[in-house]
């Protein structure tokens, strides 16, 4: 199950709180601790390619577009 349809399923159980409830103890999507899905960008919800170095937790995307604004260089 994707996150865009465990949005719509929340969604569709909003009404019905019994079956919401039996839902979330049964079939919610676990928490995860390690792995690639555990970390997202702060800035655009990537999961791949994170830079957690110096707090940032951005994707690799993100921090080529506010590099500069940070005030890192660009060596070459």
């Amino acid at each position: 199950m994707t996150a865009s349809d465990w949005r719509k399923l929340l969604k569709q159980l909003k009404n019905k709180p019994a079956i919401m409830q039996r839902f979330l103890k049964y079939c919610k999507p676990k928490e995860r601790k390690f792995g690639i899905a555990s970390k997202k960008c702060e800035r655009c919800g990537r999961h791949g390619a994170h830079i957690n170095q110096y707090g940032l937790h951005l994707c690799r995307q993100c921090f080529r577009e506010m590099a500069e604004e940070l005030g890192f260089k660009k060596y070459n």
